[in-house]
């Protein structure tokens, strides 16, 4: 996901979105563990996501406390 994508989701939409990614990443570990996935970038891309969407949801959160 781009990082225009992201900032234009509101932040109920945006922990729904993290909680998903969480959940992916544990899968494709287990599966990469398991060797049914080769590819282990997925892993790295959607850690990347899900690093984007924390801290575009940490600037909403920042700006709706002030």
């Amino acid at each position: 996901m781009q990082i225009l994508e992201i900032r234009k989701l509101p932040t109920e939409k945006l922990t729904v979105e993290c909680v998903k990614l969480r959940e992916e990443i544990a899968e494709l570990k287990r599966r990469v563990h398991m060797g049914e996935v080769t590819n282990v970038r997925l892993i790295r891309n959607k850690r990347k996501d899900l690093a984007r969407m924390l801290t575009v949801l940490g600037e909403q959160i920042y700006k709706e406390t002030e």
